[in-house]
């Protein structure tokens, strides 16, 4: 037990005692220590059915490792509040890193000591707490164990910032999730092994999935062989690389309940859990039957192998908190409640296996019964409770401390999660039968086509041969044919010799007919082939005639052609030409355009400052105010030439001695110089936040409107609307202008306004009420819309950049109402015709209508019912020139994700 004193602690032994407790270190390799530990003979410690991590009904000769929880305490510096609260007051606790000892003092004489593994103070590195704290889990998990890593501490303390810190800004900042999920990806093969995640809150007793919000009802499912918890409802995402789960943690964090209480801006409401599941292939181990038949060439491929699944979860706790000192009202009151009661069981079951109790009470919450595997089952755990420095906390600051001495009494069997991959096996066999079906498939295609080829040369032999042999046939008709005619020749000539040698008379009268009839026929034959020979000459004159004329025709035509190509591509050399003079006159002109705009709003800033300085003087001496404030008000219009803080002492001396309830009385004087100075009062003082709620109060607000519906004097205008833009920029106050019928007053002020000053003011009250997604519809309804693109008549480069910054919130709140699901319709900026105008100034050369165009395009694109509208308006090709030409990171990252996350802008940039 500890005692007063700086030489006593309190962890229940001495620590030469805790040592010998201590069978593996915080930052001990566990490939190691674990491994290299003798079973115990004994079993766990602890058989008892009802401890949080014994696993019912698994068996007995399943041994283990023991393991006891390590728990590390964190220091958070001081922040801005405390270094003023407390700055008289000493800091509550001291630490001995080197001892490992934590000084807790009670006063300023008295002080207790406690020991834990590790001690961090407030100079710590966010790699040196992961060293010490996550490193060795994560080493286990890779190595086919469970482990937790779990913050425990006091709302405000650090524990967020300790495990979930992205690290965009600065990397080394970056916490205990992101640096595990490198070290994890550093060492598996992402060919063999996988990775996964799942990211929940446990959030009023119900838990739901960060990756899908409308995932709100998770079943918790325990396995009643070996006491597992799962959660099959949850989704399970598979990391590849680092960017991607970095991605994914930052879409879980957007999901996660937060609420702003005295104690934490940011304090969250819901206990975050990472889940990691490393699937890991060990190489050389095969079951004992592949062993058995291992001298069989056909039985290798029956080897399963050994594959060893870890488990890492990450727990972010809420952070345990008074309801006195955080103020908690209302909604923020139950979650308070919830969390103090779930924090409250978690200590019940660490107290009972710290005193090896018969009973643990793990079903008393959900939050027990999803850890029950981190403390008195087969998890290797690791605490990191965080604490805070402020004297006034000190109660809280000493209940973490007890948290972790008693957490470290708990102790774990470690044991190593080893099956065959039959999974593995089967999907090889499968690739081997698609490799045996396919080469099967190729030797038949080639023996059909073998088959093919044959026939195709045995049909083209046989043609061949019938050629050759018709060939031949003709070759004999011919000859027969020749034969006959020199034969009928040779009869005709001796035919003719006998004639001449007997003369006709003696002739007989049978034979001379017959040589008639054959002569006869022998000369029509001769006749017939003549004209045939001659109509085929004709015919092949005309033919030879007729391909001249097409040759000449077709030589015509391509001369044609290729001085048509000439001229074409004269022309397009020419388009070119005009195309660039005309670009450069564009630009030209859109640079005098701008240089003519700048200037004549400062001619007009100009005039109008010299009728104010003009009306000064013409009333140098006649206001009406009594008294003090005629002296005080004169000093305010000396000071406001001053720079520096001149105006803003003047402003609160006026505020002190006269009180708001005059001033704002001033608001309605008759004296129009009296009420410009009074509203340029109200106004300097709503620019502090301090003030402005005081400012609404007492009715400052409702005369500010006023003055905008009754006024027409256009300096009046220009001030109530810059003091209004102020007020707007608190949620409450914003629902309040909305309520009074201040967006349509607003409306009416930028429509008769001509001051680029003036206009500037009312862009600025209008593009912070867009803002606010409970007031989207009402602002659209009531013409806030219409009236921010109404001014962009002025082209005044500050009006176009208000315009802008109005434009981009109410598209990012759209876009966030889309991602929850609220809005399935397209955006109400499409419907009022804001898209040309967001298109045209995409890429303006004033940077911050730039910046703020950039952001509306990609918040718009974010909803697939907005892709088919801007695909028409051009807007698609401004998002791939800003995914790659964008000068902020942030902008062309978010460019790109939404370009490749949308199937209609995906098929658009194919089809061109």
């Amino acid at each position: 037990m500890a005692t007063s004193g700086g030489g006593s602690y309190r962890n229940g032994t001495h620590r030469s005692s805790l040592k010998v407790d201590r069978p593996l270190s915080m930052n001990s390799n566990p490939k190691t220590s674990v491994k290299s530990k003798p079973l115990s003979s004994s079993g766990p410690r602890r058989s008892s059915t009802g401890s949080i991590g014994a696993a019912t009904g698994a068996a007995k000769d399943d041994a283990g490792v023991p393991g006891r929880v390590r728990v590390a305490v964190r220091l958070r510096p001081r922040n801005a509040e405390e270094s003023v609260a407390d700055a008289d007051f000493a800091d509550c606790v001291e630490l001995q890193p080197e001892l490992k000892r934590l000084k807790l003092r009670k006063n300023n004489w008295d002080s207790d000591t406690y020991e834990f593994d590790e001690v961090l103070t407030e100079f710590a590195s966010q790699k040196r707490v992961y060293e010490v704290v996550a490193k060795p889990v994560v080493e286990s998990v890779l190595d086919g164990y469970n482990g937790t890593i779990m913050a425990y501490g006091q709302t405000g303390t650090g524990k967020t910032y300790t495990l979930g810190r992205l690290g965009e800004e600065d990397t080394a900042a970056r916490g205990i999730m992101v640096r595990a999920m490198e070290d994890i990806l550093a060492d598996v093969s992402l060919e063999t092994d996988t990775v996964s995640v799942s990211y929940l809150q446990l959030y009023m007793e119900t838990i739901q999935d960060l990756l899908d919000p409308a995932n709100d009802n998770i079943p918790i499912v325990e396995d009643p062989k070996t006491g597992d918890v799962s959660l099959p409802g949850a989704n399970l995402v598979e990391i590849r690389d680092q960017k991607s789960f970095v991605e994914l943690l930052r879409l879980g964090e957007a999901h996660r309940f937060a609420a702003n209480t005295k104690l934490n801006t940011e304090s969250s409401r819901s206990h975050a859990i990472l889940m990691v599941h490393v699937k890991r292939s060990v190489k050389g181990k095969h079951s004992a039957l592949s062993s058995e038949n291992g001298n069989n060439p056909h039985m290798k491929t029956l080897k399963p192998a050994i594959v060893r699944k870890g488990k890492l979860v990450v727990v972010d706790l809420a952070g345990s908190e008074r309801i006195d000192k955080s103020g908690s009202e209302g909604h923020t009151l139950e979650e308070a409640k919830s969390i103090n009661l779930s924090l409250s069981a978690l200590g019940k079951c660490i107290n009972a296996l710290a005193e090896n109790s018969v009973h643990v009470p793990v079903r008393d919450s959900k939050l027990t019964r999803l850890l029950r595997d981190s403390f008195g089952g087969t998890a290797r755990t690791s605490l990191v409770i965080t604490i805070g420095p402020s004297p006034r906390h000190r109660g809280e600051t000493a209940s973490t401390i007890m948290f972790g001495q008693r957490a470290m009494k708990v102790e774990n069997m470690l044991k190593l999660k080893e099956e065959f991959d039959y999974k593995s096996l089967s999907r090889r066999l499968d690739i081997q039968l698609d490799k045996l079906i396919a080469e099967h498939e190729r030797q038949q295609k080639a023996f059909e086509n073998e088959i093919e080829r044959i026939t195709t040369e045995a049909q083209n032999r046989i043609s061949e041969v019938e050629r050759n042999y018709e060939d031949a046939l003709e070759g004999e008709r011919v000859k027969y044919q020749r034969d006959y005619m020199e034969s009928i020749k040779k009869l005709e000539e001796q035919l003719v010799k006998n004639q001449q040698k007997h003369g006709f008379e003696k002739v007989p009268v049978g034979s001379e007919n017959d040589c008639s009839a054959l002569t006869s026929n022998t000369e029509s034959s001769k006749i017939s082939a003549i004209e045939e020979v001659s109509e085929l000459k004709k015919l092949l004159q005309k033919e030879s005639l007729l391909r001249k004329a097409a040759e000449e025709e077709v030589n015509s035509l391509k001369s044609q052609l290729a001085q048509w190509k000439r001229s074409e591509a004269s022309g397009n050399s020419e388009i070119i030409k005009l195309r660039k003079m005309l670009e450069d006159e564009a630009r030209q002109k859109e640079k005098l355009e701008g240089e003519i705009a700048i200037l004549h709003s400062q001619l007009l800033q100009i005039s109008f400052e010299a009728d104010e300085t003009r009306r000064r003087l013409d009333r140098g001496g006649s206001g009406k105010v009594p008294g003090d404030l005629d002296s005080l008000f004169s000093q305010v219009k000396l000071q406001q030439q001053e720079p520096g803080n001149g105006e803003k002492a003047s402003i609160a001396k006026l505020f002190e001695q006269v009180g708001l309830q005059k001033i704002l009385s001033l608001l309605e004087s008759e004296d129009a110089d009296l009420r410009i100075h009074a509203v340029k009062v109200v106004a300097n003082l709503a620019a502090e936040e301090t003030n402005q709620e005081k400012i609404v109060e007492a009715g400052g607000l409702t005369s500010l409107l006023m003055l905008l519906r009754s006024s027409e004097n256009e300096t009046i205008h220009r001030v109530a609307a810059g003091a209004i833009a102020n007020l707007a920029m608190n949620e409450t106050n914003q629902e309040l202008i909305m309520g009074q019928g201040g967006i349509g007053l607003l409306s009416i002020t930028a429509a008769n306004a001509e001051d680029p000053q003036t206009l500037r003011m009312v862009a600025g009250a209008i593009a912070n009420l867009c803002g606010n997604d409970k007031l989207q519809m009402k602002l659209r309804g009531e013409g806030g819309i219409k009236a921010l693109l109404g001014m962009v008549r002025c082209r005044h480069p500050d009006v176009l950049a208000q315009v802008a910054r109005g434009i981009a919130n109410f598209a990012k709140c759209e876009s966030r109402a889309s991602m929850q699901g609220t809005k399935t319709e397209r955006s109400l900026l499409i419907e009022d015709g804001a898209l040309p105008w967001i298109v045209q100034n995409a890429n303006n050369e004033a940077s911050p209508i730039r910046r703020h165009i950039e952001l509306a395009l990609c918040h718009l694109a974010q909803h697939e019912a907005n892709a088919k509208d801007m695909i028409s308006g051009g807007a698609l090709w401004e998002l791939v020139r800003i995914s790659r030409d964008c000068s902020r990171e942030d902008i062309r990252t978010l460019a790109h994700r939404t370009l490749t996350s949308s199937p209609a802008f995906q098929a658009e940039i194919r089809r061109l």
